[in-house]
């Protein structure tokens, strides 16, 4: 089983500029490293692909704003076709969202790649981000 998450908290809700960004995973001996990333603390080159993730949750809608965000690497199907004679299909990693979302109402609701297919994010840049805050840089 794979631990290994980020989670992204939005202070004010719909207001993507602010954030907090912390890894969670274990290192070699088991330890958690706690770390906090704030939106100014986010390498450059890794911008773009925090702007693609902001980009899934404004995707939503007026109605629901994100506060919480966890991202997992997963393995996704790349293709659908099957053909028993070469095998299963082929997969590849790509970036989960699960977020957590409030309404004007007061309400709050999870919301999935079930809900949402932009919050799955196979671009090889969003792997390199996920990897880049959640590997033990020894």
């Amino acid at each position: 089983m794979n631990n290994t998450e980020i989670q992204i908290q939005f202070p004010k809700p719909g207001e993507w500029g602010e954030f907090t960004l912390t890894p969670i995973y274990q290192d070699a001996c088991g330890y958690r490293p706690p770390a906090r990333f704030t939106q100014d603390e986010i390498p450059a080159a890794h911008a773009p692909t925090m702007a693609a993730v902001v980009s899934a949750l404004v995707g939503m809608g007026e109605d629901w704003q994100a506060v919480q965000v966890w991202a997992r690497l997963e393995d996704i199907i790349a293709s659908i076709a099957y053909d028993p004679e070469y095998g299963p299909p082929d997969t590849i990693e790509a970036v989960c969202l699960t977020v957590e979302a409030v309404n004007a109402s007061g309400g709050r609701r999870i919301f999935t790649a079930a809900n949402y297919s932009d919050f799955v994010i196979p671009d090889p840049a969003a792997v390199a981000f996920f990897k880049f805050f959640t590997t033990v840089n020894e």
